[in-house]
């Protein structure tokens, strides 16, 4: 019996914590003395724990889009743009590029979102376009 009330004080401990942290968990596991694995144990196999912790992470994210808001209302461009391209994609704030494909004189319009590609396959598409730019064709 003692051990379980052990771990009940530890995770009133860790939802404390995560309050005070925002939600960042490593902050909230060093604060409380315990692993990250505790942690994702408690997680998993306590629904009322998880519960508090998907709480806390609502919170944390309304006040992370209201320090957005702010920097909107401040007019920062940067905030602006990133609001758009991550709520108005329905208006067509997205970014794609569109190419033009030709096959025996016919054009082909195609449109690729260029945000769902990797890193890697942008840079690669890249390194092709700039070896074949120079190609008459």
């Amino acid at each position: 019996m003692a051990k379980s009330n052990k771990i009940q004080h530890t995770k009133k401990a860790l939802i404390d914590a995560l309050e005070k942290s925002l939600g960042v968990v490593t902050t909230a596991c060093k604060i409380v003395g315990i692993d990250r694995t505790t942690f994702y144990r408690y997680l998993k196999d306590d629904q009322d724990f998880a519960k508090k912790v998907q709480e806390i992470e609502n919170v944390t994210l309304d006040f992370v889009e209201s320090q957005l808001h702010k920097q909107i209302k401040e007019n920062s461009t940067a905030a602006t743009i990133f609001f758009l391209k991550t709520k108005g994609k329905k208006r067509g704030y997205i970014e794609r590029q569109e190419i033009d494909h030709t096959t025996q004189g016919e054009a082909i319009g195609s449109s690729i979102d260029l945000s769902k590609l990797s890193t890697e396959v942008l840079l690669a598409l890249e390194k092709a376009a700039d070896e074949n730019k120079d190609e008459p064709g």
